[in-house]
């Protein structure tokens, strides 16, 4: 499967935005969008006027960098929420937010999707009691998140079980101590807190 492998502090400086793709990286001095907030490149500087298109490109590009997405699968979701009942772009953001990893990284169990990725393609998670290592899974309402009975000594969990739980999305709990999560409710239009103008990208794949 094809995958990003350049630097993530280049779509950072390219969308103009943070996406806090690096997990605490992102919060500290070393952050390269502080240091340098211009578009990568020799032309990075140079001030350009963005078309129409252009601007609800670079949400599209925006939103699936956030969520760590390639643009067939996004589409996907797209399609999806345009065939659900609602408003198609609130749809398509809580499909994205049903994903499995970004339900790890929300419980705070990863400091980034990226991480969190890659604790469920180690199979570290089973939901319902079922062992289920894609990234993509959708969770729903009433599923039951948990370690690996077999993991939970490892010490990357063994420090998860001692940290405090910050805020957490109304959606979801989780219980540190057994290393243990809920599915309450589907995540709601409120509930997401990147800045994101859906309804561009929805223009955007109308035409």
């Amino acid at each position: 499967m094809a995958k990003y492998t350049e630097s993530k502090c280049r779509l950072c400086r390219r969308e103009g935005a943070k996406l806090f793709l690096k997990g605490e990286r992102c919060f500290k001095g070393t952050c390269a969008f502080e240091k340098r907030p211009v578009a990568p490149g020799q032309h990075g500087m140079a001030r350009k006027k963005v078309s129409e298109y252009g601007l609800q490109l670079r949400e599209k590009q925006k939103c699936k960098r956030i969520y760590g997405v390639l643009e067939g699968q996004f589409r996907t979701y797209y399609e999806k929420a345009d065939r659900m009942k609602g408003i198609t772009g609130e749809n398509m953001l809580s499909l994205l937010e049903r994903r499995l990893d970004n339900v790890i990284f929300r419980m705070g169990i990863g400091s980034s999707r990226s991480q969190a990725r890659q604790l469920v393609t180690h199979a570290h998670f089973t939901v319902n009691g079922k062992n289920v290592n894609i990234a993509s899974y959708s969770v729903k309402v009433g599923d039951v998140i948990a370690v690996k009975e077999s993991k939970k000594d490892n010490k990357y969990f063994s420090e998860i079980k001692q940290m405090k739980v910050g805020a957490m999305p109304k959606w979801l709990e989780f219980n540190p101590e057994t290393l243990t999560g809920k599915i309450l409710a589907l995540p709601t239009r409120e509930d997401v807190d990147v800045q994101i103008a859906e309804h561009m990208i929805i223009e955007l794949y109308s035409k």
